[in-house]
């Protein structure tokens, strides 16, 4: 009895300290009548794909009363730095491409070429220059309206099922001839996003 109770001690240690806890589910929700996988990943912030993945769906059928775990999404503080990175870079742009800012952060996470976290993302620096000039000029501290908290919300659900932008400019303004040379995916309002 003395070994099982070492054990599962040692066994919850093991998880608390490597993080292993993430990959358990955060909260349940319980399917009603209307929601879909989609609705319920913008209500959590959690990716669609995942919510799939943690409640071996094959599909989108849901059944009224059933019982879906959520994985755990990004920490509050990493969505209102989100949040507040889309306010700054995409004020006065259209909903989609507030949606989009965020994706490009998200997918920048994704891609080896850049750093593992949202933080880290934002605040990077490229030989000596911030790669947002929000970080750089302060707009960054500027408090998210409530649309870029709602598009970091819906960028989150739509995580991985994207055209994977990792770049976005305004063709106006940019000085930049190598950010001109990215393959294009999409433009919305004035940004053009690009791979």
């Amino acid at each position: 009895m003395k070994k099982l109770a070492f054990f599962t001690l040692i066994s919850a240690m093991t998880v608390s300290l490597f993080g292993f806890e993430k990959a358990q589910a955060a909260e349940g929700h319980k399917v009603q009548h209307g929601d879909t996988l989609w609705l319920i990943g913008k209500k959590h912030g959690v990716s669609v794909k995942d919510i799939e993945s943690l409640n071996h769906k094959s599909g989108h059928l849901l059944y009224v009363g059933e019982e879906l775990q959520i994985p755990q999404s990004i920490s509050d503080k990493e969505k209102d730095l989100l949040a507040r990175i889309v306010h700054a870079e995409a004020k006065g742009e259209p909903y989609a491409g507030k949606v989009a800012v965020a994706t490009v952060v998200l997918n920048r996470v994704e891609d080896e070429r850049f750093p593992d976290s949202i933080t880290d993302v934002i605040y990077q620096k490229v030989s000596g220059i911030y790669a947002f000039s929000p970080v750089e000029n302060g707009a960054i501290n500027e408090p998210a309206d409530e649309e870029s908290k709602e598009a970091v919300q819906e960028a989150l659900a739509y995580q991985g099922m994207d055209n994977e932008a990792v770049y976005f400019y305004n063709p106006v303004t940019a000085e930049s001839d190598w950010i001109r040379s990215r393959e294009i995916t999409l433009t919305i309002g004035d940004h053009v996003f690009a791979k």
